[in-house]
């Protein structure tokens, strides 16, 4: 597959050199960039994949009625992390 380009972006000169000062050794702008672009492309999926999970689980207790207190959920997720931290405990 052929490679594609990002269009180019003016940025004001002081962005540039922020951007710069914090690159790690033999990082180059461009790697950072596209670094950057990557962690935000999957930052915006895994939001709206969220946002559709919500948004399905409400209207799953919309068509059934079925509500679920706070201290519940609190309570379930609470029982899963004890249950792994128990089995990790173990290993």
């Amino acid at each position: 597959m052929k490679s594609a380009t990002i269009p180019s972006l003016r940025v004001d000169p002081q962005l540039r050199a922020d951007a710069e000062s914090v690159l790690n050794e033999g990082e180059t702008l461009s790697a950072f960039v596209e670094h950057s672009l990557r962690k935000q492309i999957h930052y915006r999926k895994t939001q709206a994949e969220f946002i559709a999970r919500g948004l399905a689980s409400l209207a799953e207790a919309e068509r059934t009625g079925v509500y679920y207190t706070t201290e519940e959920v609190l309570g379930e997720l609470k029982g899963m992390l004890d249950a792994k931290r128990a089995e990790n405990a173990r290993k």
